[in-house]
């Protein structure tokens, strides 16, 4: 019996391995025919998933459908919208809609959404500026009809970036339990921990290939550690763990323009807010300062020693964008030329200390960073000591956001931005946003600029605007940037940088916004497994 036994085992192991050797190919992996992912990709969304109060607003909703989108270009294109018009005058934009649009819970998407939509976002005061709109109404079921105060180029980026959701549908708890038209649809969030998301079966675009998709709310640390136990299939990382190479998965490096930047005080000290913090700094007031501080820097240097080498020297807010200004640009890493610039407007090392100073006055700084930031404590620890051979004493010092909101007026302070709304470039220079908020809280202030933005605004579109914006930052005489006024000293463009599963192709990413949200998740239906 026993020697029936191993003669079958014999056979049977023979049959294997003659079956193994027949085959033509080999057959896909499991990774590669599965139809879900984990992903740790960013945080986790503070407060929910509703467009109304500014979800989606840098990156695609996921969950809603907007009625007009950008493809890898950034040019315009339809979503929900199968076209739109605007009058003569700027003030009218009428948007058919299409017809054959549903919500995850099987009910149409109509004009009265839409409607409901934007007054909603309008009277919430959230981030989303909707200020100019003045009225919206329907006509019908496929008309919406948004009428402006003013004409607003940028108003198309309104339409692009606020995800419709359903009046029948929003209520207090919409943001935790979203119901939306868009490729995916949530099933399950525990916070603080994942979420879980299905795809749409009534998504009416092009359907995505993966069906379920699992967010992970993890640390830098955890989401590498993920990535390296092969837990995840995606995973969000600094540019401190890109040298290291984690098996079975390929680094991606997204281009950007979610930027860090340090905000120079324009004014000079002795004002204060209505809530008694100080404004005005009496260094950065002098234009020849923020000037050489922006001459001396070594951005090129930055990129390398700081990012190690993920990410681009920045001179604008918008750099690479299609309203950026390459005549912005300037020649940078030049001590010499900021030491010069600074003794011939009379700061000079009097008493041979290392600083400089003018009138009894010394260069000497203080530079702020969110204290949970180490590449903003990294940038600015590198960027003082880049200024001490110009003579300009800096001390970099972390602070918590609370104390930041009370500093930031008197103080340089490292900050990060980065949109594809050339809007963004209004708020932070405008001097009607000198103070509000983040915005402008270095009360920036030039007549001859603030009308270049506000010609921009008032075009009848967006490409008839991109040469006020151009202008805004310089017009060969003045300007917001660096060979300009200089109100800011921006640094470098950080890389987004994914570690992917190796064979998961995530298309051909547009250049990403600040981080806020997901934005490589905006094109989440060409994502699938390379054949």
């Amino acid at each position: 019996m026993r020697r029936r036994l191993f003669t079958f085992l014999v056979m049977m192991t023979v049959i294997a391995i003659l079956a193994a050797c027949t085959k033509e190919k080999p057959q896909p992996t499991v990774d590669k025919v599965k139809n879900e992912l984990v992903l740790a990709i960013g945080g986790e969304p503070e407060t929910g998933f509703d467009p109304t109060t500014g979800w989606g607003r840098y990156g695609s909703p996921l969950f809603q459908s907007t009625l007009l989108k950008r493809d890898k270009d950034l040019n315009i294109s339809n979503d929900v919208a199968t076209g739109y018009e605007v009058s003569q005058d700027g003030l009218i934009w009428t948007v058919k809609l299409r017809k054959d649009v549903k919500f995850s819970d099987g009910k149409l998407l109509t004009a009265a959404d839409v409607q409901y939509t934007y007054q909603t976002a309008s009277a919430s005061g959230s981030s989303i500026d909707l200020s100019n709109l003045k009225q919206v109404d329907v006509s019908g079921d496929s008309t919406v009809v948004f009428t402006l105060k003013e004409p607003q180029s940028t108003f198309t980026q309104m339409l692009v970036s606020t995800g419709i959701v359903p009046k029948h549908a929003h209520g207090k708890d919409y943001s935790l339990k979203p119901i939306g038209s868009g490729p995916y649809k949530l099933v399950q969030w525990d916070k603080g921990q994942q979420l879980i998301v299905e795809a749409n079966p009534d998504y009416y675009g092009n359907k995505p290939f993966f069906q379920k998709l699992t967010f992970l709310f993890l640390g830098e640390d955890a989401a590498f550690a993920a990535a390296k136990a092969g837990t995840v299939d995606m995973a969000a990382i600094p540019a401190a763990f890109s040298k290291q190479a984690v098996n079975g998965m390929a680094l991606i490096a997204a281009k950007t323009v979610d930027n860090r930047g340090i905000m120079l005080p324009y004014m000079k000290s002795g004002s204060k807010t209505k809530e008694g913090y100080p404004i005005g700094n009496d260094v950065t007031a002098d234009p020849s300062v923020r000037k050489a501080i922006n001459i001396a820097l070594d951005r090129k240097a930055l990129v390398q020693g700081v990012l190690e080498g993920h990410g681009t020297p920045a001179y604008t807010l918008n750099d690479g964008l299609p309203w950026f200004n390459q005549a912005a640009v300037f020649q940078d890493a030049d001590v010499k030329a900021a030491k010069k610039l600074l003794a011939d407007n009379g700061w000079i090392d009097s008493d041979n200390d290392g600083v400089v100073e003018k009138g009894g006055l010394k260069a000497q700084l203080s530079l702020f960073y969110p204290s949970s930031d180490v590449t903003r404590q990294s940038l600015a620890i590198a960027a003082a000591d880049m200024l001490k051979p110009v003579g300009i004493q800096v001390k970099a010092e972390g602070k918590s956001w609370d104390e930041l909101e009370k500093q930031m007026h008197a103080n340089p302070v490292l900050f990060g931005w980065g949109s594809h709304d050339p809007l963004e470039m209004y708020n932070v220079y405008s001097s009607k946003f000198g103070g509000v908020e983040y915005y402008n809280p270095g009360y920036y202030t030039n007549p001859k600029v603030d009308n270049y933005m506000t010609q921009a605004l008032r075009a009848l579109n967006e490409k008839e605007a991109w040469s006020f914006w151009k202008k805004a930052q310089w017009d060969g005489e003045t300007g917001l940037s660096g060979v300009g006024d200089a109100p800011w000293a921006w640094l470098v463009n950080i890389d987004h940088l994914y570690l992917v599963k190796t064979g998961l192709d995530i298309g051909q990413q547009k250049i990403h916004p600040h981080g806020h949200g997901w934005p490589v998740t905006d094109n989440i239906e060409e994502w699938r497994w390379k054949s």
